[in-house]
């Protein structure tokens, strides 16, 4: 048995059964990746895979029960690796941020500034995706630390741990007549919002649930014209008069957004929170603690070790 025969089985199923796409992951070739399935059949003495001629089409009741085994032993082998690298290098490596567009854009730059200034030697590196791309990028070993608001919480496989509270702002052309409401001191209601196309975040997006949550409380129709995953292009559409914008309140600047006029909606939708997540049971070096205490201040190393230490299902709060 070799890592390698493991990696074969982990990818054949994160590639959808595809050998020629398993053998791009693996560099290597697809009879290559068949005969270390073979192998460690053969090792193990039972049927990991369902087959159609040469094809895998799924796993077999036996490969259900070893994959998860398959996928620890993988685990502990990247943290035995990780650890030897912090114990010999401890300020020199890649440090991998997966992140939402609003996240990357608007929460993170003030974190990585400073944190590159402080440690010249590690490389960051930031994808960005949806709150559902960031989640499975952690769970596959793809990024180390993640930051969404939508969507981390809900996966046993990760350990999410709250970061910091967020409210939605509505955006409008200067002179639209809710702006002029609004500088009149009339509070906004979701009633008036109603009578306005909608243009706002794609559903698991940003807060997109606390936005449609409030209008189906009051039993009030969302006339959604455009929806994006980026708060820049919804502010684009917004200035062009195609309806009025909902958006995290961050991503409103007024010298940088000088044609727009930003309505507080704390008290039309429920706030948000952004969680800082990393994959249960990953080995994180020690600059990755620090990171993530340059975005989230509250999360020190001993609370971030006293959430990796709960059980999966276990709520944590700061």
């Amino acid at each position: 048995m070799n890592f390698q025969q493991l990696r074969s089985v982990r990818e054949a199923v994160r590639q959808g059964f595809n050998l020629t796409d398993v053998a791009a992951v693996l560099h290597t070739s697809q009879p290559g990746v068949s005969r270390q399935v073979r192998e460690l059949e053969d090792e193990l003495g039972i049927q990991l895979f369902q087959r159609a001629g040469k094809r895998l089409t799924g796993l077999t009741p036996p490969g259900q029960a070893v994959l998860p085994i398959i996928e620890r032993l993988l685990l502990e082998a990247d943290n035995l690796k990780r650890a030897g690298e912090d114990f010999a290098s401890s300020h020199r490596g890649t440090l991998t941020i997966a992140a939402t567009h609003s996240q990357a854009r608007y929460a993170l730059p003030p974190a990585v500034r400073d944190f590159s200034a402080a440690h010249p030697e590690v490389q960051l590196r930031l994808h960005q995706g949806s709150p559902r791309q960031v989640a499975e990028m952690l769970m596959a070993g793809e990024a180390d630390i993640g930051v969404a608001t939508e969507a981390l919480a809900q996966y046993e496989a990760l350990v999410a741990l709250p970061s910091y509270r967020w409210t939605h702002a509505v955006v409008v052309p200067r002179g639209h007549e809710l702006a002029l409401q609004a500088g009149q001191g009339t509070p906004l209601t979701l009633e008036q919002l109603a009578l306005h196309p909608i243009i706002t975040y794609e559903s698991g997006y940003t807060g997109r649930t606390h936005i449609d949550d409030a209008f189906q409380r009051r039993g009030l129709a969302l006339n959604i014209v455009l929806s994006a995953m980026d708060a820049d292009v919804i502010k684009t559409y917004v200035e062009l008069g195609m309806g009025v914008g909902i958006i995290a309140a961050m991503a409103f600047d007024a010298q940088r957004d000088a044609g727009l006029h930003a309505i507080d909606a704390r008290h039309l939708f429920a706030s948000n929170m952004t969680r800082v997540a990393v994959r249960r049971g990953a080995f994180l070096r020690g600059y990755a603690y620090e990171f993530i205490r340059s975005f989230a201040p509250p999360l020190t190393r001993t609370l971030v070790d006293q959430a990796l230490a709960k059980a999966p299902g276990s709520s944590f709060e700061i």
